[in-house]
């Protein structure tokens, strides 16, 4: 059924209740429902859920991507990466980025209906936000998240739901968000069909993976959460009822959808997969009586025959079908045009030059400085400059993974070249691969006079990412099986360094990368990430001064693959600046900045609720600042060194300083207690932290104590 056909059909016809706009999208949706056959409830509950056109039900698909901009769907705004864009910590600029998302998916998915049908990627369902915790940088869809710490992801994951969904105070949601993928996945890619997380400490699972997740169903009424490919203590998590009903439904009170991730129903029943179940039939009435209402795959096609064998009852697919329907009504998809607020987003906004500005300023921010000797950036425009390496004019690269189409890239060469245009650029190496000693020497011989090299280097999404087909040295399956820089940029920066060139090192990459050699051989470090569309151009401001660097790490930077516990270990021991206790290479929270600041001894008021924190910008640059709050409860042996509870991203004219106030409810103590196995705020003392990094000399501490 065309969508004009229903748009005929629904006017024309007498409204029945789950047509009746002035009724509840719970009463429609159960009447509608009461109306369906088992084949079409079969149908609606499957991605691909075609029309229903003897009940006016158009076409709807289910599985959309939206991680940094409209993917997989034509031109529009891509954005830098999540990590990226976790590194500003910007929070308010990260709504405005995916309510620009949501406008352009919006308008694409207008221009869809009224082509008469929908394509996958089309609809108003998008699988994002990814918050899953970043708890070791082998893992290569880490990019995909923002970072490391529960409450960092949970503030970022909240501003990308409200910003997807729309104000909660219009009619109709502008589209469905999906906290994703519940829960404790991490890596690795290449077992997640067979893996199982076991024996994981309770106070893990609480204080480390739980709580964004918490936090998006609480908090931001996620539309959507989508069940993960692993098993836990031996459950595939699509199948576990006690994930499933008992935490996200009973605890939580979650009352929106659960989405398969795509074909792991199948997975319960696949040679060499999980196999817990006998075949699809069995794989479906375990999902179903799990919870898990709609499935990506085409496991759900059994569910008559499930119904037959008495394996699930019909009571149990329309309470999931109920949902489904629900989040339908909701986005005005039963309802005409007219009455919908969002479908009148005009196609101008996609790809807009306001939503470009948005990127360049995300990408402006999410930047990270790590390292400047001798204060060599910002570099002087009438320098001599190479610029080399695998990523400098990878334009492809920028775009990051699960990303759409822009209308223009800026690479970092090109960024480069509107400062200083006659720039030389050499490639030098391939991403993991060298050319011979001799080609080593021609390389360096080629720099000739210059003394400043940029070195664009690091990784790619064709080598990082979700489950593929690598066959690099330190790559597998889409993770890593070392940090290290791949050996053979190693190696020509040691070169260049060996032939007394100033390297200025831009590290592209999804993750943080071991650079100890590079440390010593760079003069500067500069974390670009995959900066999205306007990513070239916001690596060059900074590198010319344009710009002030601001961003922030939402990762730990470790010295070494050695640094790092086991792959498959799910604990948190050891791991993020929570638990590590060696010395990192960059510290979670740190980034440099062209100008210098002084934070002030914090004062908390437990009457207000607040933090009271001086800060001054002590140089002579105009700059941004963010203020981190962490906590450590004092005698508390297990748990984490600190914890960031608070955070507040500040902007100061040079030589000025403002006294900023950080809401700092009691529930910020909230922390593990053993005792009750529960997470609670427990009475005592409490030392909080504010500072500039999650690294001790860069934090003020006091004590406080909670009653």
């Amino acid at each position: 059924m065309t969508f004009a056909v229903f748009a005929v059909f629904y006017a024309n016809a007498q409204l029945l209740p789950y047509q009746n706009p002035k009724l509840s999208s719970e009463q429609r949706a159960s009447d509608l429902v009461s109306r369906l056959t088992l084949e079409e409830k079969t149908m609606l509950m499957m991605d691909k859920s075609p029309a229903i056109p003897r009940l006016g039900i158009p076409e709807f698909q289910w599985w959309n991507e939206a991680l940094h901009g409209v993917g997989r769907n034509g031109y529009a705004t891509v954005f830098p990466i999540t990590m990226c864009m976790a590194a500003s910590w910007n929070n308010d600029l990260l709504q405005q980025v995916f309510t620009a998302v949501s406008d352009e998916a919006r308008a694409k998915n207008q221009i869809a209906r009224q082509s008469g049908k929908i394509k996958r990627y089309q609809c108003l369902s998008f699988w994002t936000p990814n918050i899953n915790i970043f708890r070791d940088p082998r893992w290569g869809r880490g990019q995909e998240t923002y970072g490391e710490d529960p409450y960092l992801t949970s503030r970022m994951g909240l501003a990308v739901v409200n910003g997807l969904q729309g104000p909660r105070t219009s009619r109709y949601r502008k589209l469905l968000a999906c906290a994703k993928h519940f829960a404790v996945h991490s890596g690795p890619e290449w077992n997640r069909h067979s893996f199982n997380v076991e024996d994981l400490p309770p106070r893990d699972l609480w204080e480390t993976y739980l709580p964004a997740f918490k936090t998006l169903v609480q908090e931001g009424h996620v539309a959507e959460v989508m069940c993960a490919y692993q098993r836990i203590d031996g459950k595939p998590c699509c199948g576990s009822h006690r994930y499933e009903r008992q935490i996200l439904r009973d605890e939580w009170g979650f009352d929106g959808l659960i989405t398969s991730d795509c074909w792991a129903i199948a997975d319960f029943y696949l040679k060499g997969h999980h196999e817990v179940a006998g075949d699809s039939a069995d794989a479906v009435a375990m999902a179903l009586r799990a919870g898990t209402d709609v499935e990506c795959g085409a496991s759900y096609a059994a569910i008559p025959k499930a119904v037959a064998q008495g394996a699930v009852s019909m009571a149990e697919i329309d309470e999931s079908l109920k949902r489904l329907m629900k989040a339908r009504i909701e986005l005005g998809d039963l309802d005409p045009d007219s009455l919908v607020e969002w479908t009148s987003i005009s196609p101008s906004v996609i790809a807009c030059e306001r939503h470009k500005q948005m990127a360049l300023d995300m990408a402006r921010q999410g930047t990270v400085l790590l390292q400047n000797n001798n204060s060599i950036l910002p570099l002087n425009r009438n320098s001599d400059i190479v610029v080399m390496g695998p990523n400098a004019n990878d334009s492809v690269m920028m775009w990051g993974n699960y990303n759409g189409t822009p209308t223009r890239t800026i690479t970092i060469l090109q960024g480069i070249r509107q400062y200083v245009p006659d720039a030389r650029y050499v490639a030098g190496c391939q991403l993991t691969r060298n050319f011979d000693i001799a080609d080593q020497q021609a390389v360096i011989d080629s720099v000739g006079n210059a003394n400043i090299v940029v070195f664009v280097g690091g990784l790619s999404p064709r080598v990082e990412g979700e489950e593929m087909p690598v066959n690099e040295p330190g790559f597998k399956g889409g993770d890593r099986t070392d940090i290290e820089l791949p050996a053979a940029q190693r190696s020509l920066i040691a070169l260049l360094h060996k032939a007394g060139k100033k390297v200025v090192f831009v590290n592209c990459s999804g993750s943080a990368v071991a650079l100890v050699p590079e440390a010593q051989h760079c003069e500067a470090v500069l974390q670009a990430w995959y900066g999205g569309e306007q990513g070239g151009r916001a690596v060059a401001e900074i590198l010319f001064g344009d710009c002030n660097p601001s961003g922030k790490l939402p990762v730990t930077f470790y010295s070494s693959t050695n640094q790092l516990p086991d792959y498959e270990d799910y604990s948190m021991a050891g791991r993020t600046y929570r638990y590590l206790t060696e010395q990192p290479l960059f510290s979670f929270g740190f980034g440099l900045s062209y100008t210098t600041f002084n934070i002030g001894k914090p004062k908390y008021n437990d009457k207000t609720n607040t933090i009271k924190v001086g800060i001054a910008n002590t140089g002579k640059r105009d700059g941004d600042e963010v203020l981190q709050v962490y906590i450590r409860r004092v005698g508390d042996v297990e748990g984490p060194q600190k914890t960031l509870r608070a955070f507040k991203r500040v902007s100061l004219k040079a030589g000025h300083k403002k006294t900023v106030d950080i809401d700092f409810p009691t529930s910020s103590f909230e922390c593990w207690d053993a005792a009750s196995n529960t997470m609670r705020v427990i009475p005592g003392k409490y030392q909080l932290m504010v500072g500039n990094s999650s690294r001790s000399q860069d934090l003020k501490t006091i004590e406080v104590n909670i009653k």
